[in-house]
Parts: structure tokens; C-alpha cells; sequence
């Protein structure tokens, strides 16, 4: 398999890095959330606060759409190898998928 067109791996897996954009998106909207409810709070501090809350938030949301940009491409790829790679070697692909299916159907029938 041709794996030289994906990008570097990084510590942490796929599911782990989805599961870090969600849990980042309940924070952030939590943030978003606590900033409008305390809008009617008067006082300098308070503002000053408010406000720079509401810029590391939209800095937040950047960062975090980069990084799910950068998921969903990282995806396309593996996607495009896999597909790339099955349509050179069908059989090999064919034989992978039985032994898997195999496999996956004597652990099943062990319970």
C-alpha cells in the first residue's frame, strides 16, 4: 500500500481526536453560553472580562475548525489509499476482508 501521500501521525488517534472536537465544542458552547448570561452584569472588571472571553473564544473556534478541516482531509486521504489500493491488488483486499470476516465470526461464536 502506497502510504508516502499521508500525512504524519500525530499522538493521538482519529477517535480520540474527534472525541476532543466534540468535548471542545460542548465547552466552547458552555463559554458562549456563560458570556451571554452574564451580559447584563455591570462593572469594568466584568466587561473587561466578557471581552476577552469573547476573543478566545472566536480564537477557539478557529483553531478548532482548522482542526477538523484537517481531520476530514487526513480522512479523504486514507479513503483515497484504501480505495487506490484495493483497485490494484482486489484480490489481496478480497482475502483481508475473509480473514477479517473470519475472524470477527469465531469470536462471535466463542460467546
Amino acid at each position: 500500500m502506497n502510504t508516502k501521500n499521508l500525512p504524519a501521525e500525530t499522538e493521538f488517534s482519529d477517535v480520540t481526536k474527534e472525541q476532543l472536537i466534540a468535548d471542545f465544542k460542548v465547552v466552547v458552547a458552555d463559554a458562549e453560553a456563560l458570556v451571554k448570561a452574564t451580559a447584563h452584569q455591570g462593572g469594568e472588571a466584568i466587561a473587561t472580562l466578557r471581552t476577552k472571553a469573547e476573543e478566545s473564544l472566536a480564537v477557539a473556534k478557529a483553531k478548532m475548525a482548522d482542526a477538523q478541516d484537517a481531520l476530514v482531509e487526513k480522512t479523504k486521504i486514507a479513503a483515497k489509499v484504501t480505495d487506490e489500493y484495493v483497485h490494484e491488488n482486489p484480490w489481496q483486499a478480497v482475502g483481508v476482508a475473509a480473514g477479517i470476516g473470519l475472524v470477527i465470526g469465531l469470536l462471535i461464536g466463542r460467546r
